[in-house]
């Protein structure tokens, strides 16, 4: 069941302006999950169009089978089920793919046609733990991709389930969850906190640069000794702010 929409379009873009270990941060304050190993990925991931800088969105969630053609036969009209699924889900959304062939990467079902018959529907970009083809037609779509590789082919693709959980780079994502992705990976969000993200991104990532950045940077003329009691100075007064803003301890 597609999630209420908590955030509004003009604070996802404001989201898109940071990258994702920003975004990492901001969540490790609001959370009341386990930092150390909940939300992001747990696996390598590749994005293949660093250039296009982050993605946010919803998540809509399909399972793919490439090396099995016997899913033609049994579920003829699941592609257009499932386009009917995401045109009925608003955007922004990201399209979470978990291939059932993995490890081995037999088709993918990304390419030129898809990228932009997802763009249509107001999909930004996949997340899929499977391969992607068509790699400059899909960039020139508008379309981000992260995923394990490229491949040559499609194989027997198409939807073998969706609008269902899946577990992706060893995260699982639910439909509706919140994500942004970008060259260092993804972090899932659920409802709980979306509400408050923005917020704390923005106000770790200002903590950061009036404190220990500012610190490490303005070091003309300085002696080494001066230089540790400034770094030490400024880690605890991050610290403190964070303590103070979010009543936890934080990175520093």
């Amino acid at each position: 069941m597609t999630q209420e929409r908590i955030l509004t379009h003009d604070q996802l873009l404001e989201l898109k302006r940071w990258n994702t270990p920003t975004i990492y941060n901001g969540w490790e304050q609001i959370t009341r999950r386990d930092h150390c190993a909940d939300a992001f990925n747990l696996e390598e991931t590749r994005d293949f169009m660093p250039q296009m800088g982050p993605m946010v969105g919803y998540a809509v969630t399909v399972r793919i089978e490439p090396s099995n053609p016997e899913h033609r036969r049994t579920r003829p009209t699941a592609t257009s089920e499932y386009r009917r699924y995401l045109a009925s889900v608003p955007g922004p959304k990201i399209v979470v793919i978990q291939d059932l062939d993995k490890p081995a990467v037999i088709g993918s079902f990304w390419g030129e046609v898809n990228a932009n018959v997802h763009r249509a529907l107001g999909c930004v970009g996949t997340i899929t733990d499977g391969a992607i083809r068509d790699l400059d037609e899909m960039t020139n779509a508008g379309f981000k991709a992260i995923a394990r590789r490229l491949c040559v082919g499609h194989a027997a693709v198409q939807p073998v389930d969706f609008n269902c959980e899946v577990e992706v780079f060893g995260r699982k994502v639910a439909p509706g969850d919140l994500i942004h992705a970008d060259k260092h990976g993804f972090i899932v969000l659920n409802e709980h906190e979306q509400a408050g993200i923005l917020e704390a991104a923005r106000f770790m990532d200002s903590n950061e640069c009036r404190t220990v950045i500012d610190a490490a940077r303005s070091t003309t003329g300085l002696t080494s000794e001066e230089i540790l009691q400034r770094l030490g100075d400024a880690g605890r007064q991050f610290a403190e702010n964070a303590r103070q803003k979010f009543q936890r301890d934080s990175e520093w």
